[in-house]
Parts: C-alpha cells; structure tokens; sequence
C-alpha cells in the first residue's frame, strides 16, 4: 500500500511539476500606436541585440550544464530556477523541455523611463514542439550594468493578453503602487499568494478570473492528498511573495501587466513510522543522498504574470502564465 500511495504521489508531482505548461500559446492583441512623446530605452534592434545574447548563453549553458556562468545573464527568479533546472539536469542527465526559450518574438514592450532599474517584457513565439509563448522580463539595474534575464513566464492556453505601445513608441514603466487600477500591483500579487492558499477560502477569491495554474495546483494537491491519507499522512503548503521582486509595464488600456516572485513551501509528513521520500526525479535529484525522515519539506520558486485591470473596469483580475520549479528538497 505504501509502494501504491508513493507511486500516485509522484505521478502527480510530475503533473505539478509541469503545471503552466500548455500546448496553445496565449493570444496577443495588435499593438497600439500613441501620441506620447517619450522614446523608448532601446530600438527593435537593441532589444533583439540583448535577448540574442541571452539566449546564446544561456543555451550554451544549458549544453554544458554550467551554472557557474548563469549570473552573468540571469537574476532574481529567473536565476534560482534555471540554477535548480541545471542542478537537475546534472542528476537525471535529462533537462525539462520547459527550459526551451524560442528564438522568435512576438512583441517587445519596452520602457521608456529614464530611471533604473529599466525593464522591458518580451513575449516570444511558441517553440518547435508547439509549447506555449514565453513572457521574458530583461532588467537593467543601472546604467553601468549590462541587461539580464529576470524571470521568465509560460502563457497560459488560450489566455488573451493586454495591448501594448509599439516598440517604436514604448511603454510606461509601472511600480508597485500604482493607482487607478482595480488594485495596487503589489496589492494584487499579496491578493493573489493568499488565493494560492487558501483557494476558495480566500478572502480574495472573488476579484480573479479563473487560471490554469490554481486549477491544476488545485487538482493536484487533492490528489496528493488522497494518496496521502492511504498512509496517515498529510500535506500543507504555504505562499509568500518577495519583498520587492516585482516588475510592471502599463498596458495601453491603463491597466498593468505585472510580474512577480512568490516563493512557496510543500510539507509532506509521512505516518507515523514511515519515511517520507522524495516523490519525483526533480526532488529525487535536488534531495541527493541526504537521509530520509518522516517529513519532508521542497522549496519553491514560483513567477507569476498577473494583468490588473484599470478601477471601474468591471474587471477581474487575470493571472495570464506562470512558471514554477523546486529549488530546495529536505528532511525535517
């Protein structure tokens, strides 16, 4: 009965593991031309010159599984997870396909303030194996600093994104409070660690729209805890945005698209006697030959898109992608 209930618990962290991850990209608008003055940070040209070298690197360090050079192009999120996916990649010998960033753009929304940290969203094309557009978020810290990738989002199946300025024109850089809109950024993003939570439960559930990934982390987490009432156990899982990990662009309609780190914590506990394992390659691979106990607790890094909608709008809330990875497995 043990051997059956760690069996379902792995099949479904695998699914979990590949949650925000869908075949049909997310649907773009056409980009809207204003009357604003200001000039972007970057041309088409710069923007594509920066994500090039990016990605170049950033594919040569997936080759040869070197995290060694991950910060000279990676920071913040987008740096913990691709550390944990090489991490795993040395371990299993096999890198998630999710790790593929296309090549290909789609639409580059590029600031035009004049300050730092700089930012500009870039949203790519589906990949070869028809996975879902990619919103790639590049920061430049100051002025001496070169761009990096900052985090990285899956787009969700059939989810239509907010219009944008044209790359010639730029976009308004948000910021965490923002007002005029249904709620701040930062706001939105506590709003939505606590739905993430508490699911139905939370106090916030009413200001967003549906999404795939509370869906399927939904589904997921009642599995797992079927599998873990066959042996006694039990499961909590805790979300909690960073401080200060959060990037904003204005959408043309006067909403925001925002992007931002929620770090959560799975504990698993085993009955009483039992040994609690790690329960996918993944986990397997980052716990090593660390000696089981009855608890077991996996880190992880979650990068949520969010779209705010302007107050008065009628409209909810929208997470749009997501991307999330293990970053951390041990016994308690």
């Amino acid at each position: 009965m043990r051997k059956r209930s760690q069996a379902i618990i792995a099949a479904m962290l695998a699914l979990g593991m590949a949650v925000g991850m869908c075949g049909c990209e997310g649907q773009l608008p056409t980009p809207k031309a204003t009357t604003r003055q200001d000039a972007p940070n970057l041309s088409a040209k710069q923007e594509q010159k920066v994500r090039t070298r990016i990605l170049k690197t950033l594919d040569q360090c997936n080759q040869n599984r070197d995290t060694d050079t991950l910060p000279t192009i990676l920071e913040g999120p987008e740096l913990d997870i691709r550390t944990s996916e090489l991490n795993v990649a040395k371990a299993t010998g096999n890198l998630d396909r999710k790790t593929t960033i296309p090549t290909d753009l789609a639409q580059a929304v590029i600031s035009t303030d004049a300050g730092w940290p700089r930012s500009v969203f870039s949203i790519t094309s589906t990949t070869k194996d028809q996975q879902s557009k990619r919103l790639l978020v590049f920061r430049q810290d100051s002025a001496r600093q070169n761009y990096k990738l900052w985090g990285v989002a899956r787009l969700f199946s059939g989810v239509k994104m907010p219009s944008f300025e044209i790359s010639k024109t730029g976009s308004a850089q948000g910021t965490p409070t923002d007002t005029g809109l249904v709620m701040t950024p930062k706001a939105a993003v506590d709003a939505y660690a606590d739905l993430l939570q508490n699911g139905a439960n939370s106090r916030y559930a009413s200001k967003f729209a549906d999404d795939d990934l509370r869906s399927k982390l939904a589904d997921l987490t009642a599995q797992v805890q079927k599998a873990m009432e066959l042996n006694e156990g039990t499961q909590q899982q805790t979300f909690e945005p960073v401080n200060g990990a959060i990037s904003v662009m204005r959408s043309a309609d006067g909403g925001d698209l925002v992007v931002a780190q929620i770090n959560s914590e799975w504990t698993r506990s085993a009955g009483a006697g039992r040994e609690s394992q790690p329960a996918s390659d993944a986990e397997k691979a980052l716990f090593g030959n660390d000696k089981a106990t009855s608890t077991m607790k996996t880190s992880y890094v979650n990068v949520i898109a969010l779209y705010v909608p302007p107050a008065n709008s009628g409209q909810k809330i929208t997470a749009v992608g997501s991307e999330r990875q293990p970053v951390k497995v041990e016994a308690l």
